[in-house]
């Protein structure tokens, strides 16, 4: 599937004029974006960093997010100057995350409501630069591992964000175009990632400080201008015990 320009995207799902509009798919990012995950994957690098001896501030964290668990390894790698180990250091931090995301995940405000509205009038997908495995035991822990048609984690495509592989593979399996689909990032990474696709792109940034090249940017998914983008008017009420 070949990728649309982010004009092209934003001309194909421009709402009409006095009325909501929804797009042809909704492709969500995992971490920072439903899921309240940031804080693991922080704390697995600072452990991977304090191993080799690094120290993993504020300017580390900025140029890790949203980069994925190969992302860390070369950033680490090139810190060090040893480039040949970004594969021994990615591995290594896979572990790290793994255990870190298994002491639990909770979803972000209006997650789990949004995602209930979207299903079934809206093909929904989460594309992560998390693997496979990690992202599926993420969503179950947070309540929504049924909630979307598909789940693609980084080592079911060639590249990771922010090449644009994640977002055309899930384009692909919803039977949607690019250019008339939203994707919601929380990263420089991945807004790249949705816009080289051709998507149109709501940026809600995780971490503060790091500037969006998104289509539009809000402060979480319970936003109304985030609602009216997707097509849903009001928030459905808060599901209790969450």
């Amino acid at each position: 599937m070949s990728a649309r320009t982010p004009d092209d995207a934003t001309a194909a799902i421009a709402p009409a004029a006095g009325g909501l509009e929804r797009p042809a798919a909704v492709v969500f990012d995992s971490d920072g974006v439903l899921l309240d995950s940031e804080p693991a994957w922080k704390a697995a690098r600072t452990e991977l960093f304090e191993r080799h001896g690094r120290t993993f501030g504020e300017d580390e964290n900025r140029q890790a997010v949203g980069t994925g668990v190969a992302g860390t390894g070369r950033l680490l790698s090139r810190l060090l100057g040893r480039p040949d180990r970004a594969g021994d250091l990615s591995d290594e931090f896979e572990v790290l995350l793994s255990g870190e995301m298994a002491k639990g995940v909770r979803p972000l405000p209006g997650a789990l409501e949004l995602a209930e509205e979207l299903r079934g009038s809206v093909p929904i997908a989460v594309a992560s630069n998390s693997p496979r495995e990690i992202l599926a035991g993420a969503l179950e822990a947070a309540g929504l591992s049924d909630a979307f048609d598909v789940v693609i984690g980084v080592d079911e495509v060639s590249e990771a964000k922010p090449a644009p592989d994640l977002y055309l593979t899930a384009s692909e399996r919803l039977g949607a175009l690019p250019a008339e689909s939203i994707a919601v990032e929380d990263s420089p990474a991945g807004v790249a990632a949705a816009r080289a696709a051709g998507l149109y792109v709501i940026g809600i940034p995780s971490l503060a400080g790091v500037a969006l090249e998104a289509d539009m940017t809000a402060d979480s998914l319970d936003d109304v201008a985030v609602r009216e983008r997707l097509g849903v008017a009001e928030p459905a009420p808060r599901k209790r015990g969450r």
